[in-house]
């Protein structure tokens, strides 16, 4: 099946405007264009601009993004590489990830602490409290935000 620009961005739950940007910084040499110059979008595009998508999400350069698509695009020879981009970014993602862990614990310490001060009507309960009297789940966090 063909795809217009707008129909393929909505598969993809993105905007038009950046598969056209795509294709301007070069990553979508692959795409082919009707006699009028439109570009077509086949099903077989489909996966590869879902990993552009997820390379995009990682926090990669469009610059490397299009390395990569150069890669595929050379073929076996450059199985290694792919290989080892996508290890990279496993390990950025890894990263990435573990510091969210850490923004959500804090934020769910602030929760549990303004919702506990809520009820008490004060924070000054919650600031004097030793740290083994916090609730388990907490006592780290306070402690990277105290430095203690």
């Amino acid at each position: 099946m063909l795809y217009t620009v707008g129909e393929m961005a909505k598969l993809l739950g993105i905007a038009p405007s950046a598969l056209r940007y795509y294709d301007k910084e070069g990553l979508l040499p692959f795409l082919e264009r009707s006699e009028g110059g439109k570009r077509i979008f086949k099903d077989s595009d489909y996966e590869g601009l879902q990993v552009i998508e997820c390379l995009k999400k990682t926090g990669m350069q469009l610059k490397d993004i299009r390395d990569f698509i150069h890669m595929l695009m050379q073929g076996d020879d450059t199985i290694d590489d792919r290989l080892q981009l996508f290890l990279k970014r496993r390990e950025e993602v890894k990263r990435q990830i573990a510091d969210l862990q850490d923004t959500l614990d804090t934020i769910d310490f602030k929760c549990w602490y303004y919702e506990t001060a809520k009820q008490s009507g004060t924070t000054a309960l919650l600031e004097n409290m030793k740290i083994e009297e916090l609730p388990e789940q907490y006592q780290a966090v306070r402690k990277k935000l105290r430095r203690e």
